[in-house]
């Protein structure tokens, strides 16, 4: 089983917290034991928003402040790779071609951001396309997919199944609130419609979610179904 795994900078390392970093690092080592082949993505959270921040007010443009981002993910990914241990390379890959490569050699890939513009959410959907993955499961701050916004709407409610179209014009229909926040942005979700990857979105901040969700299928998030799969429980490690 190929899973992608994208964590984010929040979820992973939260006040850059050394027992959550090695918790996920657990998750990943057990899954690899399982047999799986994993590649994690790894977000900024919040220390790239205050590196952004301070950068916009010295004056840095888009695209910097994208570079400066990318680079925070990428520190936070190397976190990870210190707490994996053997069978991870040593440094983030930093393109596609490069992360299919590791997995093509048996070893664990971790990488962060890729190009401006592009979020990890996005690069995660991307990768999991790319190396053909069985799993995109996305570990953010929240328990799923929400009508809306649940920090902001005590009325939003979880759905708990959706087909990718349908997870398309939620997350759009989300990010045309202006304050609103998504758990994975409306590019990720349209890589998911177009390769048809079995998905799951759910609350990160218990690292053996995780595990739970790759090994058996259950969780408390969101599933995105591929159109025509039904349900059966095809993907599932054990």
């Amino acid at each position: 089983m190929k899973v992608v795994v994208s964590v984010g900078g929040s979820v992973l390392a939260p006040e850059l917290d050394p027992d959550r970093v090695t918790a996920y690092a657990d998750v990943v080592n057990e899954l690899v034991a399982d047999g799986c082949q994993v590649a994690a993505v790894v977000g900024g959270g919040g220390v790239a928003r205050d590196y952004i921040s301070t950068a916009r007010d010295l004056g840095a443009n888009e695209i910097e402040l994208d570079q400066i981002g990318i680079d925070v993910t990428r520190l936070n990914a190397r976190l990870l790779i210190s707490a994996l241990g053997e069978n991870v390379v040593t440094a983030p890959a930093k393109n596609y071609e490069a992360a299919g490569e590791v997995m093509r050699n048996g070893d664990v890939v971790v990488m962060g951001g890729v190009a401006p513009a592009q979020t990890t959410d996005a690069v995660s959907a991307a990768l999991a396309e790319y190396v053909g993955a069985d799993l995109l499961v996305y570990a953010t701050s929240v328990p799923g997919v929400f009508s809306a916004d649940p920090a902001e709407d005590d009325d939003a409610e979880r759905y708990e199944e959706l087909t990718a179209s349908e997870l398309v014009d939620v997350i759009a229909g989300l990010e045309m609130n202006a304050g609103l926040s998504a758990p994975v942005d409306l590019l990720a979700a349209k890589v998911i419609q177009r390769s048809g990857m079995r998905t799951i979105v759910l609350d990160g901040n218990d690292p053996e979610r995780v595990l739970t969700a790759v090994r058996y299928g259950e969780h408390d998030g969101t599933d995105i179904i591929p159109e025509g799969t039904g349900n059966e429980l095809t993907y599932w490690a054990e």
